[in-house]
Formats: structure tokens, C-alpha cells, sequence
């Protein structure tokens, strides 16, 4: 044991503080709002109730859906361990986030040197985004990892644990289809280089195609059942492309350069701008110079090229996109841009890394998540439903949300978990609405709002408020004279 850590200490310590980055006070940081309350809620009355499900989340734009293994794999086990807390799903995300970081870790080493996946490993655990992105339950949160494995098991050939990758990986985001073109070429480079080994990798490549393919059923049968829903939102998406993507390729150079500057700027950069800009500079021309030095000495390092391409499809695929590029949108470049940084900075003279890798690692710390106080949102949205539930009296009750990015599915949720008489006001209308208000996000008025799960309740009055942390709660009843 001793011998272990002596020899691992170095990674161990990086895997600490990676673990520490994510796991430390979880709950409190930890995102709670509508989008993981409604997750929460399918699974829940999937394991309770039997409620099998064929889809899983909708995606932002275009009314599609992802298929459900995120569901199924993930938050279900999740919610079982922690006894249906929402915590439960957010560890299992934490988890896999800090096992990308250790597999970083072992891949760059496997493809480079030890150095390269230290210093990959080590900026990903502290990378402010990818933190953000590993500590509460999303579905796009665990395409880093999946990717990750994709591009891995096709450079080992192994073209059946790929499609699994694969599969698991689309069903987060659909982005990570922009991993396929890279996959097809690594095939073709198989193929081609191993003769002797030409039939086990077409036969593989069909195992793969169908395994594949046998994963899209539960989204065939939603469909069938829906008369086409998905497949025909996928269609409108590609053929409607005035607001979603440009199919033409040449389209894509000009935005290259600038979403590169904000991969870099976000994800190794602290999301500091100027400082973002400099590493954007200083990483370009380290990458000018390693393809210069390799062509010139003729001793090329596939690894690095694979990778290279990696980032490459993915940026101009991100390119063609017409709207904003969010932060987990780059989430299938994660592990690239880690792993082209962490190559270049171990390739320099060793002080000039370390006077490199002091500012990368000032500026990730001081926009680490836990310098800024906890958003509570679980336990806020816990104290606000216990309120609800004893201004109720018992008696059946009626809810509404009034929030500009956020939907009542995690409200909702624990009053369920509560046993409280919540009653959904198109089956009954009761004697009493709570409305919760995010005034951060929304004016609130409560009477004679247009929302129509306040509109529907009727005439009402505000018979009490109370806030909160900062949200306020009204208790509203039917005012029968129509007075104000």
C-alpha cells in the first residue's frame, strides 16, 4: 500500500482535489431547477409506479428528444441509493466527472508521456466550467466522459465498446454527433493499416451499426406511437435552417477562430477574457509549431493528430450552429482541449511550463464555484414547500410557479415526496393557491396574473405572504366579491 501511494501520489492528490471540488457540500451547490425536477420526477414514478418511459429530455430547441438511457442509467440508480433525494443523481454525476479526470489522466499518459497527463488531469479538476458541469444532474453533464471513451475505444479498435460510447454519449446531447466523422476516419485508418484484420473490423463495425441501431428503439416506438414526432422535429431542425444550423461548410472558417477563443477563455482560462485571449494566442502558435517540428523531423504523433482532429470537427461543426454556443454545448471537446494542452505545456523546458501553468492555475482557482457562497436552491425549495404545507392546514391546495428560468417540477417534486395535498388545478380547483415567486427572475403579481395556472384559480386575494431566501410565497384565496 505504502509503495502505491508513493508511486501514485501525484495523481491520487489530483483526484483529491477533484473529488473535494465536486463533492464538498454538494447539496448546497448542487443545481435544483425545473429541468432536474422534471427528470426527477419521470424516474420517480418509473421505479414507484412502473412508469416505463421511451424518451428522455427535451432539447432547448426544435422539440426533440434524446433517448432515455441517462434516465435509466444514471439518476434511476442514483435516486435509489440516496432513497429518492435529488442529491443522489448529482453524485452520480460528480462521480463520473471525477473518473473523466483520472481516465484523462491514463490516456494522455498512454498517448504522450506521464507529464502531459498529470498536467491534463490537474487542469481539469480545477476547471471552473467543467466543475460547474459536474456537480448537479443534467443529461449533457456526462458527455465529457463518453466522448472521452469513444474517441478512445476507436483508436484501440474496438468499435463495439465505441458504439456503446457512442450511444450513451447521444443520448446526453445530440451535439455529440459532430464525434462521427472523427470515428469514421480512425476506422478507415484501421482498415487500411491492418490488412490481416480487415474482416474482424467489418464484422465489429456491423456489430457496432446494430447495436446501435437496436438502441434507438424505445424512440421508435415513441415515435409510432406519436406519429412520427421526433423524426419529423429532426427533419423541420436540418430543413427549417434559418435560425438552427448552415449546411455549408465553407461557412464555418470565419466563426473557427472566435469559438476557439471561447473554449479556451472558458474552459483553461478562469473565464477571464484577456487572459483568455493570450492563452488562445500562446496555445496556436505551440500547435503551429508542434505540426512544423513534426513534419519537419517526419516523426508524427498520431495521437496528437487524432486529437487535433477531434477539436477541429467539433469547432466546425459548432460553427454551422446559428444560435448562442453555451458552455456544456463544447462538452464532447472537453477531454480535447485538455489533452492538447496538457501535450504542449510537457513538450516545453520545464520552467517555462511551470511559469505557464502558475497563471492557468491562479486564474481556474479564483473562479472556483466554492469561493462564491452556496445557492441552496434543494434546500430553499425544501423550506418553501415545508411553508406551503403547514400554511395549508392539511386542506387540498392548488400551486403555481412564477419564474422566468425556472418551472415548478422540483417544487413539485418534493410536495410529493411530502405526501402534501397538492392538487393540479386542471383536476380540481380548490380553495387555495400558494403561488411562489422568483423576483429575481420576474416581477410578482400574483392577482390577476395571465398565467394560467394562477388565471384558472378564479377571482382570488392575497390572504398572506412570506419570503423566503430571498423568494416570496403567496397564499391566495378565492375572493368571491371580486374585489381586490
Amino acid at each position: 500500500m505504502l509503495k502505491l501511494l508513493k508511486n501514485n501520489w501525484l495523481i491520487i492528490l489530483i483526484i483529491l482535489i477533484a473529488a473535494f471540488c465536486r463533492l464538498y457540500r454538494i447539496s448546497d451547490y448542487m443545481e435544483f431547477l425545473g429541468d432536474q425536477g422534471r427528470d426527477v420526477v419521470i424516474v420517480r414514478d418509473f421505479l414507484k409506479n412502473g412508469d416505463l418511459f421511451f424518451i428522455g429530455p427535451q432539447t432547448s430547441i426544435g422539440n426533440m428528444y434524446l433517448g432515455p438511457y441517462y434516465y435509466y442509467l444514471f439518476i434511476a440508480p442514483g435516486l435509489l441509493l440516496a432513497n429518492f433525494s435529488p442529491v443522489g443523481p448529482a453524485v452520480v454525476v460528480a462521480i463520473l466527472g471525477i473518473l473523466t479526470g483520472y481516465l484523462l489522466f491514463l490516456f494522455t499518459k498512454k498517448w504522450f508521456n506521464p507529464t502531459a497527463g498529470y498536467i491534463t488531469a490537474f487542469l481539469y479538476a480545477i476547471s471552473p466550467v467543467v466543475i460547474k458541469y459536474s456537480d448537479f444532474s443534467w443529461n449533457p453533464n456526462v458527455m465529457p466522459l463518453f466522448a472521452l471513451l469513444f474517441v478512445y475505444f476507436c483508436l484501440e479498435a474496438n468499435f463495439i465498446l465505441a458504439s456503446i460510447a457512442f450511444i450513451i454519449c447521444l443520448n446526453s446531447h445530440f451535439l455529440s454527433l459532430l464525434l462521427l466523422p472523427l470515428g469514421f476516419i480512425i476506422f478507415l485508418y484501421h482498415y487500411r493499416k491492418n490488412v490481416s484484420k480487415r474482416p474482424l473490423y467489418f464484422k465489429n463495425l456491423i456489430i457496432a451499426v446494430i447495436i446501435f441501431m437496436i438502441s434507438l428503439t424505445p424512440q421508435i416506438l415513441f415515435d409510432i406511437k406519436h406519429h412520427g414526432q421526433n423524426i419529423n422535429a429532426i427533419k423541420t431542425f436540418f430543413t427549417e435552417r434559418q435560425t438552427t444550423v448552415n449546411l455549408k461548410p465553407y461557412k464555418a472558417l470565419p466563426v473557427m477562430a472566435p469559438l476557439f477563443n471561447q473554449l479556451t477563455t472558458r474552459l483553461v482560462a478562469g473565464k477571464n477574457e484577456f487572459f483568455g485571449l493570450i492563452v488562445s494566442i500562446t496555445l496556436t502558435i505551440l500547435l503551429l509549431l508542434e505540426v512544423f517540428r513534426q513534419f519537419k523531423t517526419r516523426k508524427f504523433n498520431l495521437n496528437f493528430g487524432w486529437t487535433m482532429l477531434w477539436l477541429l470537427f467539433g469547432l466546425a461543426g459548432l460553427a454551422l450552429y446559428k444560435q448562442h454556443i453555451y458552455d456544456h454545448y463544447f462538452g464532447f471537446l472537453y477531454p480535447a482541449i485538455f489533452i492538447i494542452l496538457g501535450y504542449l505545456l510537457s513538450r516545453l523546458p520545464k520552467v517555462v511550463f511551470i511559469l505557464l501553468l502558475i497563471p492557468l492555475t491562479f486564474f481556474s482557482l479564483i473562479e472556483n464555484p466554492l469561493r462564491w457562497p452556496a445557492p441552496k436552491q434543494l434546500s430553499t425549495t425544501d423550506l418553501i414547500d415545508n411553508s406551503i404545507i403547514s400554511a395549508s392546514g392539511g386542506r387540498p391546495f392548488n400551486f403555481a410557479l412564477l419564474a422566468k428560468m425556472n418551472y415548478d417540477p422540483g417544487y413539485r417534486y418534493l410536495l410529493a415526496q411530502k405526501n402534501a395535498p397538492v392538487v393540479l388545478l386542471q383536476n380540481m380547483i380548490t380553495d387555495q393557491l400558494f403561488v411562489v415567486c422568483e423576483p429575481f427572475q420576474i416581477e410578482c403579481q400574483p392577482i390577476n396574473n395571465p398565467e394560467w395556472s394562477i388565471a384558472g384559480f378564479g377571482w382570488a386575494k392575497i390572504e398572506s405572504q412570506w419570503e423566503i431566501n430571498g423568494i416570496k410565497v403567496f397564499k391566495l384565496v378565492h375572493n368571491v366579491s371580486g374585489q381586490k
